[in-house]
């Protein structure tokens, strides 16, 4: 079947998790929660606190199993093939869902037949940075300077497929720049460049941004936000620089392995949901300026098959290929 005819059916495919055997007193062992990043970033600090609070809840540790890499299909191809019982699940996002498809062709899986979507967890605000050393006090003197300088600023990303390097060529696209990509296998890899000045720009989430933009390490360009964030006013979106519609975030999920027990699927968005509305995980994404989920499956389900459409656009329209 066709990726186009798959992201027809996306919906439908996704939003019904597959009938299985329900399974008695899940959980009954340790929860695996792959990340298919290494360790440092965003997605990890999404999955570490709803995972903590989890293992509180349900009685049974839920540990995050970083597996970065790839552009993420080594760890969604090891979920694929896990057994379907509600122990492993893996943490979804951008870049896995809604654009390795159309970059990545030969998968060996299927995201809209081999995931069960069980719950969004956190949209979280992209950042545009650079090292203080790049000579552009702000967002338009830093378009300015690439694009007279074609090709001699590196960015760098989580990797191929992440929210930042979609989110820096969805830029790229609209502004003209060209800039060398440089992928990592994480964020918290590629940040290490980037403070020391190897790397001269990026985007990645807040929560990972946030302590070197306030220490002065890094300065924060834009938001790809509809709107400016409070934690950062008098940064302006980049849709207020001239770029009208410009809206780009992070987004992160639970999916698991298609066959999952209906009845597991949805403890675990109940639970997902009642720790989203845990005060610690609410402190915490409050102050990362996360907005979380906790919706059913089905909602789910359609977001990734909306995501689907309007990043297959992008990736035609921007040329976006692996690195």
């Amino acid at each position: 079947m066709s990726i186009q005819r798959r992201t027809v059916l996306a919906a439908s495919a996704l939003a019904l998790p597959t009938l299985g055997r329900a399974q008695a007193g899940w959980p009954s062992q340790s929860i695996r929660f792959v990340v298919p990043f290494a360790p440092g970033g965003t997605s990890e600090i999404v999955a570490r606190t709803v995972a903590n609070e989890l293992s509180k809840q349900l009685g049974q540790t839920v540990f995050v199993d970083n597996k970065g890499g790839g552009a993420g299909i080594p760890a969604m191809q090891d979920v694929a093939k896990s057994k379907p019982d509600g122990h492993t699940i893996i943490l979804g996002h951008v870049g896995s869902l809604a654009v390795n498809p159309y970059i990545f062709p030969n998968q060996p899986y299927d995201v809209n037949r081999d995931f069960v979507p069980v719950t969004m967890l956190a949209k979280v605000p992209n950042l545009f940075v650079i090292h203080p050393d790049v000579p552009a006090k702000d967002f338009k003197e830093f378009v300015a300077y690439a694009k007279q300088n074609p090709g001699k600023l590196n960015y760098g990303s989580a990797g191929n497929a992440s929210a930042g390097h979609l989110a820096m060529e969805y830029l790229k696209l609209v502004t003209g720049m060209f800039i060398v990509h440089i992928p990592y296998r994480g964020t918290g890899p590629q940040l290490t460049d980037l403070l020391a000045g190897r790397t001269q720009a990026s985007s990645a989430g807040l929560p990972a941004l946030l302590p070197h933009i306030k220490s002065g390490r890094l300065r924060a360009i834009a938001v790809g936000t509809a709107k400016r964030l409070p934690q950062l006013p008098d940064v302006p979106t980049v849709a207020e620089m001239g770029f009208k519609d410009f809206e780009t975030s992070q987004w992160y999920g639970i999916l698991a392995p298609a066959g999952t027990p209906r009845d597991v699927v949805k403890r675990l968005q109940e639970e997902s949901l009642k720790a989203l509305k845990s005060n610690s995980v609410t402190e915490r994404f409050t102050a990362d300026g996360a907005s979380g989920g906790g919706g059913p499956p089905e909602e789910f389900a359609a977001y990734i098959a909306a995501q689907q459409k309007t990043w297959k656009d992008i990736v035609t329209r921007a040329g976006i290929k692996p690195d």
